[in-house]
Protein backbone atom coordinates (compact mmCIF):
# COMPACT_ATOMS: atom_id res chain seq x y z
CA UNK A 1 0.00 0.00 0.00
CA UNK A 2 1.62 3.42 -1.20
CA UNK A 3 1.90 6.25 1.92
CA UNK A 4 -1.11 8.30 0.22
CA UNK A 5 -3.33 4.72 0.28
CA UNK A 6 -2.31 4.60 3.60
CA UNK A 7 -2.91 7.81 5.12
CA UNK A 8 -6.80 7.61 3.51
CA UNK A 9 -7.08 4.58 5.47
CA UNK A 10 -6.34 5.22 8.36
CA UNK A 11 -8.10 8.82 8.78
CA UNK A 12 -6.87 11.86 10.44
CA UNK A 13 -8.95 11.42 13.31
CA UNK A 14 -10.93 14.67 13.99
CA UNK A 15 -11.19 18.21 11.65
CA UNK A 16 -7.80 20.44 12.50
CA UNK A 17 -9.94 23.49 11.48
CA UNK A 18 -13.49 23.12 13.36
CA UNK A 19 -12.74 19.68 15.43
CA UNK A 20 -15.60 17.64 13.58
CA UNK A 21 -15.23 14.02 14.10
CA UNK A 22 -13.66 12.27 11.23
CA UNK A 23 -14.13 8.57 10.10
CA UNK A 24 -11.57 6.50 8.14
CA UNK A 25 -11.36 7.38 4.59
CA UNK A 26 -12.63 10.69 4.76
CA UNK A 27 -10.98 13.28 2.54
CA UNK A 28 -12.50 16.36 3.04
CA UNK A 29 -14.45 18.22 6.26
CA UNK A 30 -18.34 17.82 6.07
CA UNK A 31 -18.57 20.51 7.96
CA UNK A 32 -16.10 22.97 6.69
CA UNK A 33 -15.07 21.45 3.31
CA UNK A 34 -11.01 21.12 4.71
CA UNK A 35 -9.11 19.56 2.84
CA UNK A 36 -7.81 17.08 5.31
CA UNK A 37 -4.34 15.88 4.22
CA UNK A 38 -3.09 19.44 2.71
CA UNK A 39 0.45 19.12 4.33
CA UNK A 40 0.84 16.05 2.56
CA UNK A 41 -0.30 17.51 -0.58
CA UNK A 42 1.61 20.26 -0.69
CA UNK A 43 4.52 18.26 -0.04
CA UNK A 44 3.33 15.73 -3.30
CA UNK A 45 2.80 18.63 -5.61
CA UNK A 46 6.59 20.09 -4.57
CA UNK A 47 7.82 16.50 -5.23
CA UNK A 48 6.26 16.50 -8.43
CA UNK A 49 7.36 20.12 -9.73
CA UNK A 50 11.15 19.07 -8.78
CA UNK A 51 10.72 15.80 -10.71
CA UNK A 52 9.69 17.44 -13.64
CA UNK A 53 12.10 20.26 -13.61
CA UNK A 54 14.61 17.49 -13.70
CA UNK A 55 12.67 15.92 -16.94
CA UNK A 56 11.70 12.74 -15.08
CA UNK A 57 8.06 13.08 -16.21
CA UNK A 58 7.77 8.79 -15.35
CA UNK A 59 8.21 9.64 -11.42
CA UNK A 60 5.99 12.72 -11.86
CA UNK A 61 3.48 11.14 -13.13
CA UNK A 62 3.51 8.61 -10.16
CA UNK A 63 3.57 11.31 -7.99
CA UNK A 64 0.47 13.14 -9.21
CA UNK A 65 -1.10 9.83 -9.35
CA UNK A 66 -0.30 9.60 -5.13
CA UNK A 67 -1.98 12.65 -4.99
CA UNK A 68 -5.22 12.16 -6.36
CA UNK A 69 -5.50 9.19 -4.44
CA UNK A 70 -6.16 12.18 -1.16
CA UNK A 71 -8.20 14.68 -2.90
CA UNK A 72 -12.19 14.09 -3.07
CA UNK A 73 -13.30 13.16 -6.59
CA UNK A 74 -15.25 16.05 -7.63
CA UNK A 75 -13.16 19.17 -6.22
CA UNK A 76 -11.19 21.13 -8.25
CA UNK A 77 -8.00 19.84 -7.22
CA UNK A 78 -8.66 16.43 -8.16
CA UNK A 79 -9.79 18.20 -11.92
CA UNK A 80 -6.39 20.30 -12.24
CA UNK A 81 -4.38 17.20 -11.28
CA UNK A 82 -6.39 14.84 -13.54
CA UNK A 83 -5.44 17.58 -16.46
CA UNK A 84 -1.77 18.04 -15.52
CA UNK A 85 -1.50 13.86 -15.89
CA UNK A 86 -3.19 14.39 -19.14
CA UNK A 87 -0.81 17.17 -20.52
CA UNK A 88 2.44 14.80 -18.92
CA UNK A 89 0.86 11.69 -20.68
CA UNK A 90 0.90 13.59 -24.01
CA UNK A 91 4.34 14.89 -23.40
CA UNK A 92 5.64 11.41 -23.62
CA UNK A 93 4.59 9.73 -20.21
CA UNK A 94 7.61 7.48 -19.46
CA UNK A 95 9.02 7.61 -22.92
CA UNK A 96 11.25 10.60 -21.80
CA UNK A 97 14.45 9.10 -20.41
CA UNK A 98 14.42 9.45 -16.15
CA UNK A 99 17.27 10.20 -14.91
CA UNK A 100 16.65 8.82 -11.53
CA UNK A 101 16.41 4.89 -10.67
CA UNK A 102 14.71 3.11 -13.00
CA UNK A 103 11.01 2.01 -11.08
CA UNK A 104 8.85 -0.80 -12.04
CA UNK A 105 5.62 1.98 -12.77
CA UNK A 106 6.67 3.56 -15.71
CA UNK A 107 4.79 5.78 -18.16
CA UNK A 108 2.92 5.57 -21.40
CA UNK A 109 2.65 8.41 -24.14
CA UNK A 110 -0.47 9.03 -25.66
CA UNK A 111 -1.58 10.54 -29.23
CA UNK A 112 -4.88 12.29 -30.08
CA UNK A 113 -6.81 12.63 -33.00
CA UNK A 114 -8.00 10.07 -35.24
CA UNK A 115 -5.02 10.84 -37.64
CA UNK A 116 -2.94 9.42 -35.20
CA UNK A 117 -4.71 6.09 -34.48
CA UNK A 118 -3.51 3.93 -37.29
CA UNK A 119 0.02 5.05 -36.62
CA UNK A 120 -0.29 4.59 -33.19
CA UNK A 121 -1.86 1.10 -33.30
CA UNK A 122 0.90 -0.34 -35.95
CA UNK A 123 3.42 1.19 -33.51
CA UNK A 124 2.38 -0.95 -30.23
CA UNK A 125 1.87 -3.88 -32.25
CA UNK A 126 5.01 -3.63 -33.77
CA UNK A 127 6.49 -3.07 -30.17
CA UNK A 128 4.24 -6.25 -29.20
CA UNK A 129 5.64 -8.34 -31.89
CA UNK A 130 9.66 -7.06 -31.04
CA UNK A 131 9.30 -7.54 -27.42
CA UNK A 132 7.67 -11.36 -28.54
CA UNK A 133 10.07 -11.92 -30.53
CA UNK A 134 13.23 -10.12 -29.23
CA UNK A 135 14.92 -9.29 -26.03
CA UNK A 136 11.27 -9.63 -24.00
CA UNK A 137 12.84 -7.96 -21.46
CA UNK A 138 9.14 -6.88 -20.09
CA UNK A 139 7.61 -10.35 -20.52
CA UNK A 140 10.10 -12.07 -18.19
CA UNK A 141 8.55 -9.29 -15.43
CA UNK A 142 5.97 -11.18 -14.03
CA UNK A 143 7.90 -14.26 -13.71
CA UNK A 144 9.85 -13.04 -11.08
CA UNK A 145 7.10 -13.19 -9.19
CA UNK A 146 6.17 -15.86 -7.04
CA UNK A 147 1.96 -15.61 -6.96
CA UNK A 148 2.47 -15.43 -11.11
CA UNK A 149 4.44 -18.40 -11.66
CA UNK A 150 2.18 -20.55 -9.42
CA UNK A 151 -0.99 -19.38 -10.57
CA UNK A 152 0.40 -20.06 -14.16
CA UNK A 153 1.58 -23.66 -12.46
CA UNK A 154 -2.19 -24.20 -11.55
CA UNK A 155 -3.46 -23.05 -14.37
CA UNK A 156 -1.17 -25.60 -16.91
CA UNK A 157 -2.19 -28.16 -14.29
CA UNK A 158 -6.08 -28.38 -15.00
CA UNK A 159 -6.03 -28.10 -18.54
CA UNK A 160 -2.93 -30.38 -18.85
CA UNK A 161 -4.86 -33.14 -18.16
CA UNK A 162 -8.16 -32.73 -21.01
CA UNK A 163 -5.55 -31.48 -23.43
CA UNK A 164 -1.57 -31.91 -23.15
CA UNK A 165 0.82 -30.28 -21.52
CA UNK A 166 1.87 -28.27 -25.00
CA UNK A 167 -1.66 -27.05 -25.49
CA UNK A 168 -1.90 -26.52 -21.72
CA UNK A 169 1.60 -24.00 -21.98
CA UNK A 170 0.78 -22.33 -25.02
CA UNK A 171 -2.60 -20.71 -24.25
CA UNK A 172 -0.97 -19.35 -20.38
CA UNK A 173 1.74 -18.25 -22.48
CA UNK A 174 -0.42 -16.21 -25.03
CA UNK A 175 -2.84 -15.42 -22.25
CA UNK A 176 0.50 -14.00 -20.08
CA UNK A 177 1.33 -12.16 -23.43
CA UNK A 178 -1.98 -10.37 -23.13
CA UNK A 179 -1.94 -9.53 -19.34
CA UNK A 180 1.50 -8.44 -19.86
CA UNK A 181 0.12 -5.38 -22.29
CA UNK A 182 -2.19 -4.09 -19.43
CA UNK A 183 0.89 -4.25 -17.63
CA UNK A 184 2.76 -2.20 -20.38
CA UNK A 185 0.68 0.46 -20.36
CA UNK A 186 0.23 1.16 -17.20
CA UNK A 187 3.31 0.97 -16.43
CA UNK A 188 4.40 3.50 -19.74
CA UNK A 189 1.27 5.81 -17.58
CA UNK A 190 2.84 6.09 -13.97
CA UNK A 191 0.67 3.46 -12.68
CA UNK A 192 1.58 0.65 -10.16
CA UNK A 193 0.43 -2.91 -10.57
CA UNK A 194 0.77 -6.10 -9.83
CA UNK A 195 2.19 -8.98 -11.97
CA UNK A 196 -1.03 -11.08 -13.67
CA UNK A 197 -2.35 -13.88 -11.48
CA UNK A 198 -4.14 -16.74 -13.35
CA UNK A 199 -7.72 -18.17 -12.87
CA UNK A 200 -8.53 -21.85 -14.06
CA UNK A 201 -11.43 -21.06 -16.09
CA UNK A 202 -11.70 -17.87 -16.03
CA UNK A 203 -8.63 -15.99 -17.41
CA UNK A 204 -6.32 -14.10 -15.71
CA UNK A 205 -5.91 -10.08 -14.59
CA UNK A 206 -3.93 -7.67 -13.63
CA UNK A 207 -4.40 -5.92 -9.46
CA UNK A 208 -4.34 -1.84 -10.07
CA UNK A 209 -3.31 0.20 -7.36
CA UNK A 210 -3.83 3.68 -9.08
CA UNK A 211 -6.95 4.19 -11.23
CA UNK A 212 -7.64 5.91 -14.74
CA UNK A 213 -7.93 9.22 -14.27
CA UNK A 214 -10.74 9.15 -17.26
CA UNK A 215 -12.53 6.99 -19.70
CA UNK A 216 -10.19 7.20 -22.62
CA UNK A 217 -6.86 6.76 -20.41
CA UNK A 218 -9.01 3.32 -19.28
CA UNK A 219 -9.62 2.74 -22.97
CA UNK A 220 -6.01 2.92 -23.94
CA UNK A 221 -5.35 0.36 -20.66
CA UNK A 222 -7.86 -2.00 -21.95
CA UNK A 223 -7.01 -1.76 -25.58
CA UNK A 224 -3.54 -2.99 -24.71
CA UNK A 225 -3.95 -5.93 -23.85
CA UNK A 226 -5.80 -7.77 -26.92
CA UNK A 227 -3.17 -5.74 -28.97
CA UNK A 228 0.03 -7.61 -27.77
CA UNK A 229 -2.56 -10.65 -27.60
CA UNK A 230 -3.02 -9.45 -31.29
CA UNK A 231 0.95 -10.19 -31.52
CA UNK A 232 1.02 -13.88 -29.98
CA UNK A 233 -1.71 -14.84 -31.79
CA UNK A 234 0.64 -13.82 -35.32
CA UNK A 235 3.31 -15.20 -33.70
CA UNK A 236 1.75 -18.50 -32.77
CA UNK A 237 0.07 -18.50 -36.96
CA UNK A 238 3.73 -17.68 -37.95
CA UNK A 239 5.13 -20.31 -36.23
CA UNK A 240 2.77 -22.96 -37.33
CA UNK A 241 3.37 -21.93 -40.96
CA UNK A 242 6.96 -22.33 -40.12
CA UNK A 243 6.89 -25.75 -38.53
CA UNK A 244 4.20 -27.32 -39.28
CA UNK A 245 3.82 -28.23 -35.67
CA UNK A 246 -0.54 -28.43 -34.97
CA UNK A 247 -0.15 -27.58 -31.22
CA UNK A 248 0.91 -24.13 -32.40
CA UNK A 249 -1.96 -23.77 -34.85
CA UNK A 250 -4.16 -25.00 -32.22
CA UNK A 251 -2.72 -22.38 -29.66
CA UNK A 252 -3.01 -19.76 -31.72
CA UNK A 253 -7.01 -20.28 -32.78
CA UNK A 254 -7.41 -20.32 -28.92
CA UNK A 255 -5.64 -17.09 -28.06
CA UNK A 256 -7.58 -15.07 -31.21
CA UNK A 257 -10.76 -16.72 -29.49
CA UNK A 258 -9.87 -15.40 -26.36
CA UNK A 259 -8.98 -11.77 -27.23
CA UNK A 260 -12.19 -11.65 -29.36
CA UNK A 261 -14.19 -12.99 -26.60
CA UNK A 262 -12.42 -10.13 -24.53
CA UNK A 263 -13.53 -7.10 -27.30
CA UNK A 264 -17.10 -8.26 -25.82
CA UNK A 265 -18.07 -4.79 -24.40
CA UNK A 266 -19.74 -5.31 -20.97
CA UNK A 267 -18.71 -5.33 -17.54
CA UNK A 268 -14.64 -5.05 -17.15
CA UNK A 269 -13.64 -6.81 -19.89
CA UNK A 270 -11.23 -5.08 -22.55
CA UNK A 271 -14.25 -4.21 -25.14
CA UNK A 272 -16.38 -2.84 -22.07
CA UNK A 273 -13.69 -0.62 -21.12
CA UNK A 274 -13.22 0.43 -25.13
CA UNK A 275 -17.17 1.12 -25.30
CA UNK A 276 -16.90 3.21 -21.84
CA UNK A 277 -14.85 6.10 -23.87
CA UNK A 278 -16.93 5.84 -26.96
CA UNK A 279 -20.02 8.35 -27.59
CA UNK A 280 -23.46 6.95 -28.67
CA UNK A 281 -22.47 7.61 -32.42
CA UNK A 282 -19.26 5.38 -32.28
CA UNK A 283 -20.85 2.92 -30.63
CA UNK A 284 -23.21 2.74 -33.73
CA UNK A 285 -20.44 2.92 -35.78
CA UNK A 286 -18.54 0.16 -34.04
CA UNK A 287 -21.80 -1.77 -34.33
CA UNK A 288 -21.41 -1.42 -38.24
CA UNK A 289 -17.76 -2.23 -38.37
CA UNK A 290 -18.56 -5.97 -36.48
CA UNK A 291 -21.58 -6.87 -38.62
CA UNK A 292 -19.61 -6.54 -41.68
CA UNK A 293 -16.68 -8.41 -40.29
CA UNK A 294 -19.13 -11.13 -39.58
CA UNK A 295 -20.41 -10.73 -43.33
CA UNK A 296 -16.76 -11.09 -44.34
CA UNK A 297 -15.83 -13.80 -41.83
CA UNK A 298 -18.64 -15.43 -40.79
CA UNK A 299 -17.13 -15.99 -37.41
CA UNK A 300 -19.69 -16.70 -34.80
CA UNK A 301 -17.67 -15.55 -31.72
CA UNK A 302 -18.32 -12.41 -33.27
CA UNK A 303 -22.09 -12.71 -33.25
CA UNK A 304 -21.58 -12.51 -29.32
CA UNK A 305 -19.46 -9.49 -29.41
CA UNK A 306 -22.28 -7.80 -31.70
CA UNK A 307 -25.35 -8.24 -29.62
CA UNK A 308 -22.80 -6.77 -26.62
CA UNK A 309 -22.33 -3.61 -29.42
CA UNK A 310 -26.38 -3.33 -29.69
CA UNK A 311 -27.03 -3.35 -26.21
CA UNK A 312 -24.23 -0.67 -25.07
CA UNK A 313 -25.44 1.35 -27.84
CA UNK A 314 -28.60 1.96 -26.32
CA UNK A 315 -26.67 2.90 -22.78
CA UNK A 316 -25.49 6.36 -21.35
CA UNK A 317 -22.17 6.89 -22.98
CA UNK A 318 -19.89 10.47 -23.04
CA UNK A 319 -20.20 13.46 -24.73
CA UNK A 320 -16.60 13.48 -26.05
CA UNK A 321 -15.37 10.88 -28.67
CA UNK A 322 -12.51 8.73 -28.96
CA UNK A 323 -11.76 8.18 -32.37
CA UNK A 324 -8.44 6.22 -31.48
CA UNK A 325 -10.50 3.84 -29.38
CA UNK A 326 -13.30 2.93 -31.99
CA UNK A 327 -10.68 2.54 -34.77
CA UNK A 328 -8.29 0.48 -32.54
CA UNK A 329 -11.17 -1.31 -31.44
CA UNK A 330 -12.49 -1.89 -34.53
CA UNK A 331 -8.99 -2.73 -36.09
CA UNK A 332 -8.38 -5.35 -33.32
CA UNK A 333 -11.79 -7.08 -33.85
CA UNK A 334 -11.29 -7.40 -37.88
CA UNK A 335 -7.88 -8.91 -37.70
CA UNK A 336 -8.65 -11.61 -34.58
CA UNK A 337 -11.54 -12.64 -36.64
CA UNK A 338 -9.95 -12.78 -39.64
CA UNK A 339 -7.28 -14.91 -37.70
CA UNK A 340 -9.54 -17.19 -36.77
CA UNK A 341 -10.42 -20.52 -38.72
CA UNK A 342 -13.69 -20.01 -40.48
CA UNK A 343 -15.51 -20.07 -43.64
CA UNK A 344 -13.39 -17.59 -45.30
CA UNK A 345 -10.05 -17.22 -42.72
CA UNK A 346 -6.62 -17.08 -44.36
CA UNK A 347 -5.79 -19.52 -42.73
CA UNK A 348 -8.90 -22.21 -42.80
CA UNK A 349 -8.95 -25.80 -41.60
Amino acid sequence: MSDAAAAVAAGPGACAGCGTELGPGRLSCPGCGRLLHADELRRLAAEAAAQEAAGEIGDALGTWREALLLLPADSGQHAGIRARIEELVKRGGASVKRKGKAKSDGRNAATTGIGATVLAFLLKFKTALFLLLGKGKLLLLGLTKAGTILSMMVWVGVYWRAFGWPFAVGVVAALYVHEMGHVWELRRRGMKAEAPMFIPGLGAFVMLRHHPVSPTEDARIGLAGPIWGLGATVACFGLYLATGAKVLYAVGEASAWLNLFNLLPVWQLDGGRAFNALTRPQRWMAVAALAAFYVATRDRMLVIVLIGAVARGFMKAPDRPDWRALATYAALAGALAFLLPSETGWIGR
